[in-house]
């Protein structure tokens, strides 16, 4: 699937503003205030930005930090990662493959088998409830 590559301008006009603040310009939500954090909806989590599949209700999960939490990406190549060492902190950043957008990061701290923990913005999301 072709990169979406949009001017800002566009983006701009296509989001609200947290939703652009948070996907196109990399800021997070305040925990506990997202809409997704504490949802329990059956469904597909996709992209707010270009509507790709990222995350699965079945791999969501309570963990108690005040985002949406996921224990892996609906499919590995929905999902790009890049070094983050923003805030003094070293994290790995997670953002949509399709068209760049900030998702949130990925944690070690996860549940068993894999012990990961995908904390994710709700407003980089769009759930397609069953």
């Amino acid at each position: 699937m072709p990169k979406i590559d949009k001017p800002d301008a566009e983006w701009r006009a296509q989001l609200s503003e947290m939703q652009y603040q948070v996907a196109r310009q990399k800021d997070t939500e305040r925990a506990f205030c997202g809409e997704y954090w504490d949802c329990h909806d059956a469904g597909t989590y996709r992209c707010v930005c270009c509507g790709e599949p990222l995350f699965a209700s079945e791999q969501k999960f309570g963990s108690g930090c005040g985002w949406p939490s996921f224990t892996a990406p609906l499919q590995a190549e929905g999902i790009a990662e890049a070094d983050d060492r923003t805030h003094g902190m070293r994290r790995s950043e997670v953002m949509c493959s399709h068209c760049g957008a900030h998702l949130g990061h990925v944690f070690p701290d996860g549940p068993p088998p894999a012990g990961l923990r995908y904390c994710i913005n709700s407003a980089s999301l769009r759930l397609d409830k069953k």
